[in-house]
């Protein structure tokens, strides 16, 4: 539907209680999404153990959400230049929360996976059109300030998504961690919708590139699916990943090429002849690559090691908001007095501190002991995403902020994905490794393993159940040291990234200015 002339004329920005109240509903949509990535990580044992698979399959309820919301969002821009901004986003809000509802209802794996694919495909244009929305209605003067709250939202669901996911997995049952979605989603769809729907974008019917399309959900499908099963197949000595990994090759190859030829290209790769959008993309999808892998391994570490319940874990997990959610508003109302780099230099260096310091803590770790890096650990997280944002929207025209949010958002999410799967992998793999050089120390003749039995047939234990009693205590060893591995592999990748995020190029401004001009 074309645009009448009203709604192509230039609409001033809002002010007072409208802009607030569309915040809050703006924010609570991209609230939602959020935690529901992190949400889902504390209940990942009870949902395997509930359907009956193993907590490798389990993560397939998180990396299947993040593949359909990746391969949904770098179509952003082509629904939201279609259907207009504000009817894309309140229609991915309603049917996030349908399949949520779905999802809540599922009896099994298959149908929680699908449930879930259709719940990220849902949810793709959803977090990109968020912070366009913000953009376009806010006076430039306080652009820094929208950049600001919207982050805060991103960083405010870890404090929520573990607590409440574990409390609600613990005290009632896994389909409640996407049942809440019901009534946030609704109140933020009418709200926006009530505030916008008089401030819709110009739309225009342009072809949708289906060859591109269709590269990119088979490249990505295939790449995820290999991903997700390459652990318990062995990788390439299966002939299905094998396969798997050549099909993605080949697409996402193809796709390249196509897509930087196509007339009306499904992924604008275009955006990356911006210096700073490069660099901005690269930095934010591998920061997240590794935050994310702390994220997914941390809680299954101390349930399927430690003991903790789903609600311990996620207490454990959920001080990493607590100082983010301090320091957003401050840092998005002084972004322009700071070198972007240099903050996100800082924010690098703390996220590499604290995984390094989690590499140091054996089985034996106590609660306290465990908060307290993670608490640190949200100092960070403002300084990473809100001027990464800023860095990669800066000097592009409004009318590509929401390809270039989406595109953004894609790599992003393929990055949690990728991390999810391939983390859990190396988690499993260090594991047996630690496993297999532990058990060679424990021989029947060694003395320490003798003087251990005979403890245990003092308190009445069979040698057979002391024998078991060992191997539990060398599995949960050698996990803890998995762990460690995982953490110190984060944090040499943050360390690495630091020199990337130099070659972006002042001044950056603030963030969809230049679409103003």
């Amino acid at each position: 539907m074309a645009a009448t002339p009203a709604e192509a004329a230039p609409l001033k920005p809002m002010h007072g209680g409208p802009l607030a109240l569309l915040t809050i509903a703006v924010a609570f949509s991209t609230f939602m999404e959020v935690l529901d990535m992190t949400i889902v990580n504390v209940a990942v044992p009870h949902i395997a153990g509930s359907l009956g698979v193993s907590p490798s399959e389990g993560t397939w309820t998180i990396s299947s959400y993040a593949l359909a919301s990746a391969i949904m969002q770098p179509l952003t821009g082509w629904l939201a230049r279609r259907f207009g901004e504000v009817r894309t986003f309140v229609v991915s809000v309603l049917l996030f929360v349908v399949f949520s509802m779905l999802c809540g209802l599922a009896t099994s794996m298959p149908m929680l996976v699908i449930g879930r694919l259709l719940q990220g495909a849902g949810s793709g244009p959803m977090v990109a059109l968020s912070l366009t929305l913000l953009l376009s209605n806010y006076p430039r003067e306080k652009q820094g300030i929208a950049l600001a709250l919207w982050a805060m939202t991103v960083v405010v669901a870890p404090i929520f998504g573990p607590i409440l996911g574990g409390w609600l997995t613990d005290n009632f049952s896994w389909p409640w961690i996407f049942y809440i979605n019901v009534p946030v989603g609704l109140a933020a769809a009418v709200v926006t919708w009530g505030l916008l729907r008089r401030r819709e974008t110009r739309t225009a019917k342009a072809p949708i590139d289906m060859i591109g399309l269709g590269l990119l959900v088979v490249g990505v499908g295939a790449l995820q699916f290999m991903l997700d099963n390459g652990n318990d197949h062995d990788w390439f000595s299966s002939p299905m990943i094998l396969t798997l990994g050549l099909i993605a090759l080949v697409c996402l190859t193809f796709l390249v090429v196509w897509e930087l030829h196509a007339k009306h290209p499904v992924v604008d790769l275009s955006l990356f002849r911006q210096r700073n959008f490069t660099v901005g993309v690269i930095s934010l999808s591998l920061g997240m690559f590794a935050f994310f892998g702390i994220n997914v391994v941390f809680p299954l570490w101390l349930q399927l090691t430690l003991g903790y319940t789903a609600t311990w874990a996620g207490l454990a997990s959920a001080p990493v908001g607590v100082l983010a959610f301090v320091i957003a508003p401050v840092l998005g109302r002084n972004l322009h007095r700071l070198d972007l780099r240099a903050v996100v230099t800082f924010a690098f260096l703390v996220f590499a501190g604290t995984a390094y310091w989690f590499s140091t803590f054996d089985s034996g770790a106590s609660f306290s002991s465990l908060v307290v890096p993670r608490f640190v650990m949200g100092l960070a997280i403002p300084c990473f995403f809100i001027p990464l944002n800023q860095v990669y929207l800066s000097g592009l025209p409004v009318e590509q902020l929401a390809s270039a949010s989406g595109l953004s958002n894609f790599c992003r999410t393929m990055g949690s994905s990728m991390s999810t799967a391939i983390m859990v992998t190396l988690w499993q793999h260090r594991g047996e490794q630690h496993h297999a050089t532990l058990t060679e120390n424990i021989t029947a003749a060694h003395p320490a393993t003798t003087q251990f039995l005979q403890q245990l047939s003092h308190d009445g234990m069979s040698r057979g159940r002391g024998l078991g009693v060992i191997d539990q205590l060398i599995a949960r060893e050698s996990l803890t040291l998995a762990v460690n591995d995982v953490f110190l592999a984060c944090a040499v990748l943050f360390v690495l990234l630091i020199p990337v995020l130099w070659f972006a190029r002042p001044p950056f401004g603030s963030a969809g200015a230049a679409g103003g001009h």
